[in-house]
């Protein structure tokens, strides 16, 4: 059996991005409601489970793991997970997307741990404008945790903000000039139409990454294409003049689903093969039921069903009721 982990188009996965849980302390207008159920505790899987299963892709071909959530600081032992993944030692990058209102607390362990990268949602830099969007968050948290992750040495940084009309999309140039005033990567991703919310109407609210380019272009360019990657759905866009670099993520826009390498894993055990899709193997129940053993070959198989494509319609209603928390952001 050949150790490589491909799927049916024949495309190469070497980056799996991993929920830790669904639970998060923000409840932000395009990822949940405001009164979320989240699973019972019981029913994630250890961190000893999630460092069983990525040693065992690593000689497949894994080569980057993002610890996402919900929000991922809230689950305890994360700073434990962190190291035991780098003890793996064959991982090209350890990467790790927060809200960023506990960094300041962990960002110095973390590092220790042996963390790569960060990125920190990021959606708004007014106050008020923050809350709103977030429900519960504080501002000023974040900044902090921001400006503590710089201070500990965090090689890469990046910032994620949803851009939404008549939201946040007057701020697409103040959040990059404030992404490079603090040496910050900036990407700027169209919402992505998972759960069914009903805070806002998200066709109306939409924003694509090309108007959001234009506005770059127009106040603060010039923005020439970059062939800067990080494995990752991100096209970037460097200054002509400053070097910052700028990327956007386009599902909606500019599918990019030909060089998709990911797959994720839930909370809950469940490795989903599509964001935009419910594909998804019990990778919980091979675990425990046949043992770390059948892990490979089971993710080899389901690989097989990773749809082409995924197929967002925001003209459509909902019909992945699965919000982000769940599948991990």
């Amino acid at each position: 059996m050949s150790l490589e982990l491909i799927d049916g188009c024949g495309r190469v996965v070497e980056y799996l991005r991993i929920s830790v849980t669904d639970r998060c302390d923000f409840r932000c207008v395009y990822c949940m409601t405001e009164t979320m159920k989240f699973m019972p505790r019981d029913d994630l899987l250890s961190l000893e489970e999630i460092v069983d299963i990525v040693r065992v892709l690593i000689p497949a071909g894994l080569k980057k793991v993002r610890i996402t959530g919900g929000e991922p600081l809230l689950r305890r032992n994360i700073v434990n997970l962190i190291a035991s993944l780098k003890a793996l030692g064959s991982l090209q990058e350890i990467a790790l997307t927060t809200n960023g209102s506990h960094l300041a607390a962990y960002a110095v362990a973390l590092r220790q741990a042996g963390l790569d990268s960060i990125n920190i949602s990021l959606d708004s830099l007014r106050p008020d404008r923050f809350r709103e969007i977030t429900r519960f968050g504080y501002l000023p948290d974040v900044l902090e945790g921001l400006v503590a992750a710089r201070k500990a040495g965090i090689a890469r940084l990046r910032i994620n903000a949803v851009i939404m009309r008549g939201r946040n999309d007057d701020e697409v140039v103040d959040l990059a000039k404030f992404a490079d005033l603090h040496g910050c990567d900036m990407v700027y991703i169209e919402e992505m139409p998972l759960g069914d919310i009903t805070e806002h109407d998200r066709q109306v609210q939409y924003v694509s990454s090309d108007e959001v380019l234009d506005l770059l272009q127009q106040q603060s360019g010039p923005w020439l294409a970059s062939s800067f990657i990080t494995g990752g759905p991100a096209r970037y866009f460097q200054h002509a003049e400053t070097g910052q670099k700028i990327g956007v993520i386009s599902p909606h826009s500019h599918n990019f689903c030909d060089t998709c390498n990911r797959v994720r894993l839930s909370a809950e055990g469940r490795l989903y093969l599509c964001l935009g899709h419910e594909h998804a193997l019990d990778l919980r129940a091979v675990l425990r039921e046949q043992g770390a053993s059948a892990i490979l070959p089971a993710v080899q198989q389901a690989l097989s069903f990773k749809p082409r494509r995924h197929e967002f319609d925001l003209a459509q209603p909902v019909t992945l009721r699965r919000t982000m928390n769940m599948t991990g952001g």
